[in-house]
This record gives structure tokens, C-alpha cells and sequence, in this order.
């Protein structure tokens, strides 16, 4: 592959520039789309799909940790992600490869680790830092919250994002520029996805997912 496509997810455009200049190092006729947040990753991925690697940093603002990782794996299985934080254990890289990812890249990593570490997810292969060992992380809960999450329609998972962020239901509604009844049909159907009856359990269970979230 001489020139892939990339799109790097990271809501600091300091540190989306900085990791442009080191994919452009090791790729030099690469093409790159560069996003702040969640809802316009997913509207780029939604009008091109001709992607060949997706960079996606865990704190972006909006879907806590993995959420967004296991969303994306479940709408577009064919495009690889490389999770990209400053979250750096070894446990943390477990999950985000428990979840789907290719690989899980440090923010601390030198450009020839980048370029070395792209190259691998490239080829097809799972990518963690050398001194890290992967040992499968994900307890009984975590799976099946992220099983419930990756059934989720496009619209149901920015509802559920929103109901993580504390959002009332008109508030959603207005961010998502719909009525406030469909937002609670939309709740109704994500409460019988994950089996619960109210907002703080369907909370706390989605907050499974986040990256500071206890192992098992």
C-alpha cells in the first residue's frame, strides 16, 4: 500500500498536527482527514469509507473510553483502528484490543515508533508497544455492556452519549435537532437493550466502558 488514507481523531490540534508530521515522515503520499469530536468522525467515515486506518484518542469529548471504539468496530468492521492516549497501562491497551482496536499507540511514542507501529496494522498484524504484555482483559459486565453498545443504531448510541453526559431529554432532543418523543423512544429502546428501568443504571452500566473504569 503506497498511499493510504488516514483519519486522525483527537479533539488537541497540536497534538493531530504533531502526529500528521510523523505519518507524513514514514507515508509521504498519505491522505489525511483530521477531526475534534465524535459526531464529525462519524460523518466523515459515514460519506467516505475509502479508509484505511482510523487514529482514535480515548478522551475525545462525548461517548465515555471504548465506547466509541466498539460503535465504530460494530458499523464499520473494515477499517482498522489504532487507539491512540496518553492512558498508558498495560491493562488499558488490553481492553482497547479486547474491544476491537489494531493496536494502541502511546502518545508518547517516538516517529520511528509511529511509523513502525502503522506499518504493522497496515500489514494486518495487532500492534502493542514492545514492553507490553497483552493479557485479556475484559470481565463478564464490560463485554456485555459493549455487546449492547455495538447493537445500537447510530442514532440510539448519541442518545446513549448524551444520557452518559447528563443530558435531560430536551436537551438531547435540541442537539439532535429532533422531538423530545423521539428521543424517548429512543431511551425506552436502549433501557430494554441493556435490561434496566432507569437513567442511573443505564448510566452506571455504560460507565463500564469508560477508560477509568476498574478491570476485573
Amino acid at each position: 500500500m503506497t498511499s493510504p488514507a488516514f483519519i486522525i481523531a483527537d479533539d488537541h490540534p497540536l497534538f493531530r498536527s504533531a502526529l500528521r508530521q510523523s505519518l507524513q515522515q514514514a507515508f509521504p503520499a498519505a491522505g489525511f482527514r483530521e477531526v475534534g469530536d465524535i459526531t464529525a468522525l462519524l460523518a466523515t467515515i459515514e460519506s467516505d469509507d475509502n479508509i484505511d486506518l482510523l487514529l482514535l484518542d480515548l478522551h475525545m469529548p462525548g461517548p465515555q473510553g471504548f465506547s466509541a471504539l466498539v460503535h465504530l468496530q460494530a458499523q464499520h468492521p473494515a477499517i482498522p483502528v489504532m487507539v491512540i492516549s496518553a492512558s498508558e497501562s498495560d491493562e488499558i491497551m488490553s481492553r482497547a484490543l479486547d474491544h476491537g482496536a489494531s493496536g494502541f499507540l502511546p502518545k508518547s511514542s517516538d516517529p520511528q515508533q509511529i511509523g513502525n507501529a502503522i506499518r504493522a496494522v497496515l500489514g494486518g498484524e495487532r500492534w502493542l508497544p514492545d514492553n507490553v504484555r497483552y493479557q485479556p482483559a475484559q470481565n463478564g459486565e464490560e463485554k456485555s455492556v459493549a455487546d449492547v453498545v455495538a447493537s445500537l443504531t447510530p442514532q440510539q448510541f448519541r442518545v446513549a452519549s448524551y444520557l452518559v453526559q447528563g443530558l435531560l431529554n430536551k436537551q438531547i432532543a435540541w442537539e439532535l435537532n429532533v422531538t423530545e418523543a423521539t428521543i424517548k423512544a429512543h431511551i425506552t429502546e436502549i433501557f430494554r437493550k441493556l435490561s434496566v428501568h432507569s437513567r442511573t443504571q443505564a448510566v452506571l452500566l455504560l460507565s463500564q466502558l469508560d477508560v477509568s473504569a476498574p478491570g476485573p
